[in-house]
């Protein structure tokens, strides 16, 4: 097994390449999975998709994204419950095993009652996604998108609403990002580990320039990625590491300089 075997890049960290592009850049990179952005899906299909990942010989490891439940009527919760439905289904067509979630806020919502359309949203697709074999990987997002893009903003809160739930459909992606600051996150990674499906990986630059728009590649910033890594692994998790890079700076460039400098910096930082 090379020491990229158990790594997998998200299509957005690349977001200047298609589905195509993206297969088999990795591929020939020696990059063992990829996490398909519903984006990067849809000029293709699922169908196709999932040949496109065959013929590199990839693993899937998620779709992304779905959730986005709250909403301010009924008609638009409807709406988002029927595209997490339509996501379910382009999961199980691509060969991934896992939806992820960001799962949504709405300004004027009282956070409270988003969470409760969260938990309603969830509870209303997760038996497709059970019968479909398909998890639903709930992500918690950082406090800073606490007002438009998730309530659910910790480990710890991401877990009891599994807890509550209850289905063996319905799991965690941990992205650094979002919990690395959250002094609970050591016993959190523990107490969660029967539900993380999903461990994701990047660095946060200091300052950071924009909200959604500029991670870093890991090592260029404060994360302690290895360390957290290290933790996640000893609690149980045995999947894949994933690369996930917004960045308006990053995405301008030359796309295969950037796999390079991704590769250095996951034998460097992560393992």
């Amino acid at each position: 097994m090379t020491d990229l075997a158990r790594l997998s890049i998200h299509t957005m960290t690349t977001k200047p390449w298609t589905l195509e592009q993206a297969a088999a850049k990795y591929a020939a990179a020696g990059v063992g999975g990829i996490t398909v952005w519903r984006q990067h899906l849809a000029p293709y299909g699922a169908k196709q998709g999932r040949e496109i990942l065959r013929r590199h010989g990839l693993t899937c490891t998620a779709l992304c994204r779905g959730g986005f439940f709250p909403a301010v009527d009924q008609a638009g919760r409807d709406k988002a419950i029927e595209d997490n439905r339509v996501a379910i289904r382009d999961a199980h067509e691509l060969g991934a095993p896992q939806v992820v979630l960001v799962c949504g806020a709405v300004p004027g919502i009282p956070l409270a009652d988003a969470r409760r359309m969260v938990e309603d949203g969830i509870r209303a697709v997760e038996p497709e996604a059970r019968a479909a074999g398909v998890n639903l990987a709930i992500e918690p997002l950082h406090p800073m998108y606490a007002a438009d893009r998730s309530c659910i903003t910790t480990l710890g809160e991401a877990r009891r609403l599994c807890e509550r739930i209850a289905s063996p459909a319905v799991g965690i992606a941990l992205d650094v990002f979002h919990v690395w600051w959250d002094p609970q996150l050591a016993d959190e990674i523990r107490l969660a580990a029967k539900w993380t499906c999903g461990f994701h990986v990047c660095d946060w630059r200091a300052p950071l320039r924009d909200m959604l728009n500029d991670r870093s590649i890991m090592g260029d910033g404060c994360i302690p990625v290895r360390a957290i890594g290290q933790q996640v692994r000893a609690a149980g998790f045995a999947g894949f590491d994933e690369v996930e890079i917004f960045s308006d700076e990053l995405w301008a460039g030359d796309q295969d300089a950037l796999l390079a400098r991704i590769l250095a910096a996951y034998r460097q930082h992560c393992v």
